[in-house]
């Protein structure tokens, strides 16, 4: 399956495996704020291209599971536990 840029309607690469997602979770999960993008992909446990990489990195950070902070640093954010507390909340208003 190849992914295709909404905006530009360019094939941007094949979709990562299931497996290959979930390692690079995994990983960054691990070493939250310990590594750049470069760092990571250098040490992540199974190799893969770089194009591949990136398009798991766009969808990590589309499902704010993950942030690149300003230093260039890769920090996991996602907290599924406080999210389900936060929507349990009564102080929880939602302006639509």
């Amino acid at each position: 399956m190849e992914l295709v840029s909404a905006s530009m309607g360019e094939v941007i690469g094949a979709a990562p495996r299931l497996d290959t997602v979930m390692m690079v979770e995994d990983f960054i999960e691990e070493h939250s704020g310990e590594f750049n993008i470069g760092e990571l992909f250098r040490g992540l446990p199974k190799k893969m291209l770089w194009r591949t990489f990136k398009i798991i990195i766009a969808y990590l950070e589309g499902q704010n599971k993950i942030v690149v902070n300003k230093d260039g640093s890769v920090t996991w954010v996602w907290n599924p536990e406080a999210v389900a507390r936060y929507l349990k909340s009564e102080d929880l208003a939602v302006n639509l």
